[in-house]
C-alpha cells in the first residue's frame, strides 16, 4: 500500500532530512513489487508551497531512490506511491498542491465518471488522471462552499463519497504552512499518530524515524528541543505512544500543536470494496508491502 507521512512542529521551523525510498534489500528483491514513485512536501517561510516528487521506481534508478533531502518548514508531508490509477508521471504523483495546501491519499476510489459530474467546473483543479486528486479537488471544493473551514470541506467530501462511490479507502494527510489534518477511512488501512515531547520519550534525543518496512525515514536534530506531531501509516519507531485512529476520525493539529480529535464518518461506507472487487493493479497497490 501507499505510505503516508506527515509531521508538525508549529509554530517552529525544523530542519529535517528525509530519504524516501531507504530500502536497500527490497531494491535487490526484483520479484517484490517495487514502488511507483515519492513526494515531498514542504512550505517556504512565506507559506509557498514545494513540492518535489518523480514517478520512478526504486529499482529504475538507485540513485534517485537513495538520494538524502534536507529541508526545512513547520509542516512536512511525504508520500510513497504503489500506482492504482493513473500512468506513472510526474501530474500523478503525490503529494498535489491546490491553494496553497498539500494533500496525499492511500486508498482506491472508484465510479470516477460520478465523481467528476460532481466536481463540475471544479474539474480544472484536477491535473493527472488519478481518483486522488479528484479526491482532493472535491475537498477543494467543498472547503470553499463552507466558507473556508477545511475540516468542514474534508468531512462533507469523504460522506458524499462515502454515500455515492465505490471505495477501498480514503486515508490522507492534508497539511499547510502550520497546520495538519489527518483522515482515516473506513477501518481498511492503518493510520497512526504520535504526540513527541521535545526530545522524545527520553527527553535528550533527536527524532530518528524509520518505518518498519524500510520505505522512508526521516532525521531531524531540531527536534531535540522542539515538539512534534506525526502522523504515519506505520510506526515509525520504538516509541510506545503511538495510537492508531479510529475508523471515520479527523485529526486536526493546529498552528500551536494543539491536537483535536472526533469521529467524523460514524458509517460505513455504502459500496465498500474489498481487495477482490479491485482490478489487478489497484489491488497490488493496497496489500501491505
Amino acid at each position: 500500500m501507499c505510505r503516508l507521512f506527515g509531521l508538525s512542529s508549529a509554530p517552529h521551523r525544523t530542519r529535517a532530512t528525509f530519504w524516501l525510498l531507504d530500502a536497500p534489500d527490497s531494491l535487490s528483491q526484483q520479484s517484490h513489487r517495487e514502488p511507483d514513485g515519492t513526494g515531498l512536501g514542504y512550505f517556504t517561510p512565506d507559506g509557498a508551497p514545494v513540492v518535489h516528487k518523480a514517478p520512478v521506481a526504486a529499482y529504475q534508478d538507485r540513485d534517485f531512490a537513495q538520494e538524502a533531502r534536507q529541508v526545512e518548514s513547520a509542516t512536512f508531508l511525504a508520500h510513497i506511491r504503489f500506482a492504482s490509477t493513473g500512468a506513472l508521471e510526474s501530474r500523478n504523483t503525490h503529494p498535489f498542491e491546490q491553494r496553497g495546501r498539500l494533500f496525499a491519499h492511500n486508498g482506491v476510489i472508484e465510479d470516477l465518471d460520478q465523481l467528476d459530474e460532481r466536481l463540475g467546473p471544479d474539474v480544472s483543479l484536477v491535473r493527472g488522471a488519478t481518483d486522488s486528486e479528484r479526491f482532493f479537488a472535491l475537498i477543494t471544493q467543498q472547503t470553499e462552499h463552507h466558507g473556508g473551514d477545511l475540516a468542514a470541506g474534508i468531512e462533507h467530501a469523504a460522506r458524499w463519497i462515502a454515500q455515492h462511490l465505490s471505495l477501498f479507502s480514503l486515508n490522507l494527510i492534508i497539511t499547510t504552512r502550520d497546520e495538519l489534518w489527518a483522515l482515516r477511512y473506513p477501518e481498511t488501512h492503518p493510520l497512526y499518530f504520535l504526540r513527541r515531547p521535545a526530545g522524545g520519550q527520553h527527553g535528550t534525543r533527536h527524532l530518528d524515524h524509520s518505518g518498519s518496512h524500510g520505505h522512508m525515514r526521516m532525521h531531524s536534530a531540531h527536534l531535540a528541543r522542539h515538539s512534534a506531531v506525526a502522523v504515519a501509516s506505520e510506526p515509525m519507531d520504538d516509541s510506545p505512544h503511538w495510537h492508531m485512529m479510529e475508523p471515520g476520525e479527523l485529526l486536526h493539529v493546529g498552528h500551536d500543536l494543539h491536537v483535536t480529535r472526533h469521529v467524523v464518518l460514524p458509517n460505513a461506507p455504502v459500496h465498500q470494496l474489498g481487495l477482490d472487487d479491485l482490478r489487478a493493479e489497484a489491488a497490488a497497490s493496497q496489500r501491505a508491502v
